[in-house]
């Protein structure tokens, strides 16, 4: 396997993604299409995807996808889950062998609940008892890793190119509300299963082109709230960054944004007396969790996507919509491939939160 350490690469990778606003089904075969367009930006150390609305049949579960090294991981963790979970279903997750994806793990999906008692017994809300049962698996139980945890959603990925790791999970089997794709060309972290985009917490997923020189601060400063940052980079810890800021800390996305990507002293010293102080507040609140570095994330979520630079805008983003749709992309090739005759297209400005959300997003 291709090992990122042997030579040094230059940060590339794709980012896209789509949702429709009126909830409409959306194959998956779209959003392979439009990262397809980027394979120059990937090298095949990794590729993927987040499809939102894809389970409705189970949108009351936990979807668990789970890479295992071998049966003896398997085991452990079902062990654990039966004794967490009641799970409703399991199976393998479908895929279409390919001679262009190797040194495949074991790969499997439970659909979950939290035993009642258990839940009960922790004195936790739902969601931060699945969250630290998803911790608890990937830190201590050796060959296993959930890598996808939310409710009606799911991540597939895999080391490859996108286009073809989309052809060997059958995403054109898959229909979802919205869409995210990633074409990888890491730069600090070895190109592995555990280490392709996107990554994800709940149903919170990120995809992320650029490389944060922040890491070390932001990951000190997000594994004293109880998350364990076991994969050596730095998309895992924006990932936990948003689920702290989103669901424990209960900022809106627009101040989620001014925090990771905060604006310079000097530009909140010229902002209205209004704006000022809310930005102040969070500067100092989370200074910490300051993203600082070139990059361009998309974030999935559960009724929405949100796109956003850097501060700097050192990575490349494009914003299109027609209709009902909203399209992201780190190119405009990516969003005309699928669309081509757009209402609307343009590039947010750095720091610029662009965001998309389902017509009966909040109500």
């Amino acid at each position: 396997m291709l090992r990122e350490g042997e030579i040094r690469i230059p940060s590339g990778c794709a980012i896209s993604g789509v949702i429709s606003r009126s909830g409409k089904n959306i194959n998956g075969a779209e959003i392979v299409k439009s990262i397809a367009t980027m394979h120059d930006r990937s090298n095949g150390l990794g590729g993927g995807f987040a499809g939102y609305g894809i389970y409705p049949q189970y949108a009351d579960y936990y979807a668990f996808h789970v890479f295992y090294d071998g049966n003896k991981a398997r085991e452990e963790c079902e062990r654990f889950l039966d004794r967490h979970f009641d799970i409703i279903n399991l199976s393998k997750i479908p895929v279409r062998k390919s001679n262009k994806i190797t040194a495949e793990p074991l790969i499997w999906r439970y659909f979950v609940a939290p035993l009642p008692t258990k839940l009960k017994d922790s004195h936790l809300d739902e969601k931060e008892f699945v969250t630290r049962c998803v911790i608890n698996i990937n830190a201590n139980i050796e060959g296993a890793y959930v890598f996808s945890c939310g409710k009606n959603m799911g991540v597939f990925k895999a080391v490859g190119f996108p286009e073809d790791v989309g052809e060997y999970f059958r995403l054109d089997e898959y229909e979802g509300y919205s869409w995210t794709a990633h074409g990888r060309y890491p730069t600090n972290t070895p190109g592995w299963w555990g280490g392709a985009h996107p990554f994800a917490m709940l149903d919170y997923s990120i995809v992320h082109n650029g490389e944060i020189s922040s890491y070390d601060a932001n990951r000190r400063n997000i594994e004293m709230y109880g998350y364990k940052c076991t994969l050596q980079t730095d998309t895992e810890v924006i990932t936990y960054i948003i689920d702290y800021l989103l669901r424990k800390q209960k900022l809106t996305l627009e101040e989620c944004a001014e925090v990771i990507a905060a604006p310079f002293w000097s530009t909140i010293d010229r902002m209205k007396e209004e704006d000022k102080e809310r930005v102040r507040y969070l500067r100092n609140a989370f200074s910490s969790l300051l993203i600082t570095g070139p990059f361009s994330i998309i974030l999935g979520f559960e009724g929405g996507l949100m796109a956003l630079n850097d501060r700097l805008k050192l990575r490349s983003m494009v914003i299109g919509e027609k209709d009902d749709r909203v399209y992201m992309a780190s190119e405009e090739c990516a969003i005309r491939v699928i669309e081509p005759e757009l209402d609307r297209i343009w590039t947010p400005k750095g720091g610029e939160p662009v965001i998309a959300t389902l017509d009966s997003y909040g109500k």
